[in-house]
């Protein structure tokens, strides 16, 4: 370990969604490889507090870590990368840092300052990252939006003035642009790039490296151009070209020469990058023999942002099966009993994720009727296990009408309520039973010789719950409990005993699945689809 930590900000340029994320979590991943710590913090300009009451189409996921912060999706990235185990500390919004400063102020904490956003603000910000630091090698830190936009301004001038406060040894400075291929001339132009290099640097900030997300291989011809007109040298610009999957870019940024680059102008002595397991990884993925096709019944699907988490959990599963998944996203809104055999006709599981409000209900309960009276795996995690709950309580046990309170408060058969301490809460965020709980397993559930354990931890996110009081009524019937609070008070897992896989959880096991450690959930269930797939084929011949 150091003695002071080393801090790597990452800033991007030209148009949002370049993948600063995935950049910042590559350069964490290398730093590992070298033997480093790391820890790594997104700062989002947004006013919101946090992510967890926007619109998912608006801002994709919401990641959810152990202690029950409500974070960007980004931090799916850094932990699905890293080893780095992610807390609240680990993501901050301008909402935070001036609704801190605020209140600091009507405390009296400022003793009558005027306060400004230089220094107040700035001083807010950079005691954050700082105290990010504490007892690892390399701080990576993402400032969120793009250079110029005004609602980044006071992170931009925090971390430039951090490097005055640590020494430049202790600072370098990442900066993500595009360069853009112009078919029509055939040539890949540096203009983007310089003009957004020119506003970084209109803030005070030079960039040491900087990164160019290409669709083009770029000559050395362009690299010294850009250095020239960019203030770097020609090795300091690392083509980040673009990739089919998301996880060789920490192998193309080695190759490229950026973590040897990162760890000389840091003046950081680590050991030989050791990339044996990622390369066995990507030479995985790259010779998948099989494939599978899986029905997500959603609202969000206009926005795979909205899965994130969902989709590489899948990904990762199917590296594991040596099988591709295939996602076919439909929408719930549109499923009705006309379109769903259609929808599901090519399809070799039903996976019905989480989400809020009403709309779509419906839909998602066809698919999961679909699902269990066809035999095809099924995977429902949080709503979509309540509609599991919904489905099997009116189409099995005849209770007519049953629904969720959230869509029916006055249903005579309300199989999902309301949490008892949700009762009394009228502020929205970060209000919901949120983070990691543990879940007892029966050592009779299927889930017992999926986990191997009878005792696991979840990430959770929401307010209404399996009611206890239908317990019976439905277990008599085949959807039993395979997993439980330890208190004995919460349903956490239902089983389907007459069907082949047919599993829904209230937690998110999509947070805590990584590329090379599939989550156990996914990865039976991937198994179990395939299974179902080479089981029709056979019968089609």
């Amino acid at each position: 370990m150091y003695k002071s930590t080393k801090f790597i900000f990452v800033t991007g340029g030209v148009l949002s969604s370049l993948g600063k994320g995935l950049s910042a979590a590559s350069i964490g991943a290398l730093m590992e490889c070298r033997g480093l710590t790391v820890t790594l913090l997104k700062m989002d300009p947004y006013i919101n507090v946090d992510p967890g009451t926007m619109n998912p189409f608006q801002h994709g996921e919401v990641f959810v870590t152990d202690d029950g912060a409500e974070t960007d999706l980004d931090l799916g990235h850094y932990e699905r990368f890293t080893h780095a185990i992610l807390r609240q500390k680990n993501n901050f919004t301008t909402g935070q840092i001036y609704d801190a400063v605020i209140q600091k102020e009507r405390r009296g904490e400022y003793l009558g300052e005027t306060v400004q956003v230089i220094p107040h603000i700035t001083d807010e910000i950079k005691d954050k990252i700082r105290g990010l630091g504490n007892g690892v090698d390399v701080a990576i830190v993402e400032v969120g939006g793009t250079v110029g936009d005004i609602e980044s301004l006071p992170f931009l001038e925090a971390i430039r003035q951090l490097r005055v406060d640590l020494g430049p040894q202790n600072v370098l400075y990442v900066h993500l642009t595009l360069l853009p291929f112009v078919k029509a001339s055939g040539e890949v132009k540096t203009k983007p790039t310089q003009h957004s290099v020119k506003a970084l640097r209109e803030v005070g900030i030079q960039p040491d490296i900087l990164i160019c997300r290409t669709e083009k291989k770029i000559t050395r011809d362009i690299k010294e151009k850009i250095a020239l007109f960019c203030n770097v040298r020609p090795e300091e610009v690392i083509a980040a070209e673009d990739v089919t999957c998301i996880y060789e870019v920490l192998l193309n940024f080695h190759d490229e020469g950026l973590d040897q680059k990162v760890v000389e102008l840091l003046n950081i002595w680590t050991r030989a990058p050791i990339l044996d397991e990622w390369r066995s990884f990507i030479q995985a993925v790259k010779s998948m023999e099989l494939s599978v096709t899986i029905g997500i019944v959603g609202k969000y699907v206009n926005l795979h942002e909205s899965y994130k988490s969902l989709n590489e959990a899948l990904f990762a599963a199917g590296v594991k099966n040596r099988s591709t998944v295939n996602l076919k996203f439909i929408d719930s809104e549109l499923l009705t009993s006309e379109t769903v055999t259609s929808e599901f006709s090519n399809v070799d599981g039903i996976l019905v994720p989480g989400g809020f409000g009403s709309r779509g209900i419906e839909g998602k309960i066809k698919a999961v009727r679909f699902a269990r009276e066809n035999k095809i795996p099924f995977f429902g995690i949080c709503l979509g296990m309540q509609m599991a709950v919904v489905e099997f309580a009116r189409n099995v046990c005849e209770l007519e009408g049953a629904n969720s309170t959230e869509f029916n408060p006055e249903t005579s058969y309300p199989v999902i309520h309301l949490m008892d301490e949700q009762r009394s809460i009228t502020d929205k965020g970060g209000t919901m039973r949120l983070g990691a709980y543990e879940c007892v397993i029966p050592e009779n559930s299927e889930c017992h010789t999926i986990y191997g354990t009878t005792r696991i931890s979840e990430r959770h996110r929401h307010r209404y719950e399996f009611n206890p009081e239908f317990r019976n009524i439905l277990e008599e019937k085949g959807l039993r409990a395979g997993g439980i609070s330890p208190d004995g008070k919460l349903i956490e897992i239902v089983e389907y005993s007459d069907h082949p896989w047919f599993i829904g959880c209230q937690f998110h096991p999509e947070f805590k699945s990584k590329p090379m450690d599939s989550h156990p959930l996914f990865a039976s269930y991937i198994k179990a689809c395939l299974d179902y797939k080479i089981s029709r084929e056979s019968k089609g011949k």
